[in-house]
């Protein structure tokens, strides 16, 4: 593999030291002038793709291309995509493929600084002193080996305790956890809710990992309720992350816990399917165009992904646009007319009082009424069924049937010991689903 020594005079992506940082505008205007900066770079970049080449023309504005689909990029798999010779192509990643058929990914060696430069944007920061436990899957999935790369490139320990692996059940990383005294993990927001399951059935309290610095978590939508039920457990801050396979890391929590978009890095823009317009800001889908992209180009790629994005001043003073992901289009179920989603339940489940012990919960969306389940350790479990039932009836305005099963009955104790491929907690269902499937396994 040959890499040019200066990226910007071989394709889209700058060298190392020409990427922006975070305080390098001083406000949206500047931000906006950076991002007018790179778009003629990257439209000509992405004119060398086999599926670029038939849809874009030279000299053209943003605003005049259609979007780019996920369908487009299964469609030209698996080098229609490809915007460099595949000798300058350093790694190959597909999506998980949770909601389709997997989408293909390349990266050049030089787009691995960018990859790495935007992982490392957190609020509490790694660095030479810490040890971090990758708890996400590597394989072909972009996120571990991302994690993996830019935390050694910070100078940290890293223990790569892939979550789709054999050699890792769930027994091994609650010892790993306490005996290397990780400092940071990096996994989904589930993940740490079964590490705290694995400790207790292996003995040992939360309190029990005292060297652990913050959570950073990613891959799934999560309530405020939950980040502060998790948080309050393992005594760390929880740090979310926001990204696609694709392109890598799209924003983080600022210092103030709210979600800043890494428009300098990538060029975010919203559609309303309804009417077909894309705007700048407001509530619609995700499209977004990365400003140093190489190996694989994407022009108004739409992700999918409901969000409320808004540049707007922020206690942070980053000037970049603040997004709430509010999940996929589509997702959820209609309950006694109403529209129910996953997000919504959860929030109410962890809004309990913590000392229900409440940790796994399923929900059935029927078409009358909403049936819940909660995990309750102890003997309050009738007063937490019915405090849930009450919060749903109130919040959501649907009739619900909550009730409250042992410990173990979700997830079973006995898969935490066991040598899995994968173990993830599925929580709403919808009325012809078998809820008996509460845990998804490997």
């Amino acid at each position: 593999m040959t890499v040019a020594p200066n990226a910007e005079a071989a394709g889209s992506g700058p060298a190392p030291g020409a990427l922006p940082a975070i305080g390098d505008w001083k406000s949206f205007d500047e931000l906006r002038a950076l991002q007018r900066e790179r778009i003629g770079p990257i439209l000509r970049q992405a004119l060398g793709s086999p599926f670029y080449a038939k849809r874009l023309r030279p000299g053209q504005e943003l605003s005049e291309v259609g979007l780019t689909g996920k369908s487009d990029l299964r469609d030209s798999y698996p080098f229609g995509m490809l915007g460099v010779p595949r000798e300058r192509v350093a790694t190959y990643h597909e999506s998980s493929g949770s909601t389709g058929n997997p989408t293909p990914a390349y990266f050049t060696e030089a787009e691995w600084t960018d990859l790495a430069d935007r992982f490392l944007r957190k609020t509490v920061p790694l660095g030479p002193r810490d040890t971090m436990l990758v708890r996400i899957p590597y394989g072909l999935v972009l996120a571990g080996h991302m994690a993996h790369w830019a935390a050694m490139r910070g100078g940290a320990t890293v223990v790569p305790g892939d979550c789709r692996s054999l050699a890792v059940p769930y027994s091994r990383v609650v010892r790993v956890l306490r005996d290397l005294e990780v400092t940071l993990t990096w996994s989904t927001p589930s993940e740490t809710l079964l590490w705290v399951a694995a400790a207790k059935a292996a003995g040992h309290a939360a309190d029990s990992f005292k060297s652990l610095r913050a959570l950073y978590v990613a891959g799934e939508p999560m309530s405020g309720a939950r980040r502060r039920r998790i948080e309050e457990i393992w005594g760390a801050p929880v740090i979310e992350e926001y990204g696609c396979t694709e392109v890598g890391p799209l924003g983080s929590d600022c210092p103030y816990g709210r979600l800043h978009f890494w428009a300098d890095r990538v060029l975010p823009e919203i559609y309303d399917p309804q009417t077909g317009e894309v705007t700048a800001e407001g509530t619609g889908q995700l499209v977004i165009t990365p400003l140093y992209r190489e190996a694989m180009p994407l022009v108004r790629y739409n992700l999918e992904d409901l969000v409320e994005l808004r540049y707007e001043d922020c206690p942070c003073e980053w000037k970049l646009p603040t997004v709430r992901v509010m999940g996929r289009i589509g997702q959820g179920h209609t309950v006694a007319g109403r529209r129910i989603g996953q997000v919504q339940v959860e929030e109410l489940v962890y809004r309990l009082p913590a000392s229900y012990g409440v940790l796994f919960w399923r929900a059935r969306a029927e078409q009358d009424r909403l049936v819940v389940e909660i995990e309750v350790p102890g003997p309050l479990g009738e007063d937490a069924a019915v405090a849930l039932a009450a919060s749903v009836e109130a919040e959501l305005g649907v009739p619900c049937v909550a009730s409250a099963v042992p410990e173990g009955t979700l997830v079973p104790t006995a898969l935490l010991a066991e040598q899995l491929d994968a173990m993830k907690p599925r929580k709403l269902f919808g009325p012809d689903e078998d809820w008996a499937q509460a845990v998804v396994r490997g």
